[in-house]
């Protein structure tokens, strides 16, 4: 049984229908891209799947609950973490304030914040150092997020991610902006985390989605046009015409 499932799941502006009918399953264990033109929908579909948005119909299912409609923060505490296109940090807290806040809000209630120091929470505090070794940020533990790279501080969202407990990581174009290296360093940290956590990633970086993926879907104008393996999906034709054209060899 899928671990996430949506199941004709739509979101409309107005006019405008940004996910269309869209029925996804997504297997415990694995690593499931979501591809597709910009405008295709797929940040939308994100932001249904974390609440941020109620969709206009359709089903949200994980681990065999609905959660449609399901508030962000509740959505958070059941499970699902979720990375942003664009950097979204604490830059003048250190590295490991900025991930013991995620750590801490994982938690069942903020009551007796106001009487203990952040230093009482042992237990959080070891969450939030393992999520930054995890991303090879550990030893920048107490600098400020300020004074890292821009490929740091990508590693650093994905620290603050990991510090939730997530059962379902959503990654949301990880390699935006990064150079060549910090790419590559990038795709060794997602390799690492697959088989430790099922997720769900947006990529545009072709070599990316073929060399990491379990399954692929392909979303086109709101719609899903095709599903199937890295291989599959290069040897779609819809889908070469959609998107992929000249940047999959014949």
């Amino acid at each position: 049984m899928a671990l996430l499932r949506t199941e004709s799941l739509t979101k409309a502006f107005g006019a405008l229908t940004a996910v269309n009918g869209v029925t996804l399953e997504v297997q415990a264990g694995t690593l499931h891209s979501i591809i597709g033109p910009n405008g295709a929908g797929k940040t939308t579909l994100f932001n249904l799947l974390t609440g941020q948005f109620p969709p206009t119909s359709g089903r949200i299912v994980f681990d065999g609950r609905d959660i449609t409609g399901t508030p962000a923060h509740r959505i958070a505490h059941l499970g699902l973490a979720r990375s942003f296109q664009r950097t979204n940090v604490f830059p003048a807290l250190s590295i490991l304030d900025n991930v013991w806040i995620a750590a801490f809000a994982r938690g069942r209630s903020w009551r007796g914040l106001v009487w203990r120091r952040s230093d009482g929470y042992a237990e959080v505090t070891e969450r939030a150092r393992v999520a930054l070794a995890d991303v090879g940020l550990a030893d920048k533990a107490d600098q400020p997020a300020r004074e890292i790279s821009h490929g740091e501080q990508r590693q650093l969202e994905l620290a603050i991610a990991l510090a939730a407990a997530p059962r379902v990581l959503l990654l949301d174009e990880p390699a935006a902006g990064l150079s060549p290296d910090e790419t590559q360093k990038m795709v060794a940290l997602v390799r690492g985390l697959k088989g430790r956590y099922t997720i769900v990633l947006i990529e545009h970086k072709m070599d990316i989605i073929m060399g990491v993926s379990d399954r692929v879907s392909v979303m086109h104008f709101g719609s899903l046009i095709a599903e199937g393996t890295p291989a599959e999906i290069q040897r779609n034709p819809e889908v070469r015409r959609a998107y992929l054209g000249g940047m999959v060899a014949e």
